[in-house]
């Protein structure tokens, strides 16, 4: 398949997945886990849109699984990256509405281990991105 790509796009997005990434790893270094889950989704967003506006196929919305199915439109999605992005779908509105719990505030409902388990499943998502994108860019960018 040949595909036109944008690195100075993708570059953009790519750039923004990564700081989101920095700064979920320095929330989580805080205590604000509820903050470093909800970056790690972020992170994992921009890293597939970095993807889709890099190949000129720009896509809305915040589900990482709808993202993801627009990615396998032109590239094979393994089912651990399909995973990765189903866990982080859990963590994009209830990390930070207090009216997405019956009681208490997000702060108090995730922990160390949620935001060590959501950076590392945004990496997963970050690395499979860099791969697609270096396979159809032939090394650039």
């Amino acid at each position: 398949m040949n595909i036109s790509v944008d690195s100075k796009e993708y570059e953009r997005w790519i750039t923004m997945a990564e700081r989101t990434l920095s700064s979920a790893r320095l929330d989580a270094s805080h205590g604000e886990y509820n903050w470093a889950c909800f970056k790690a989704h972020q992170a994992a967003e921009f890293a597939l849109k970095a993807l889709l506006y890099g190949v000129g196929r720009p896509a809305r919305g915040h589900s990482l699984t709808h993202l993801l199915g627009e990615v396998a439109k032109f590239a094979t999605v393994s089912e651990e990256v399909a995973e990765l992005c189903r866990l982080l779908d859990k963590f994009y509105v209830p990390t930070r509405y207090v009216d997405a719990w019956s009681e208490g505030i997000p702060y108090e409902y995730f922990s160390k281990s949620d935001a060590e388990t959501a950076i590392k499943a945004a990496e997963g998502v970050l690395e499979f991105v860099r791969g697609v994108w270096m396979s159809l860019s032939g090394g650039r960018g």
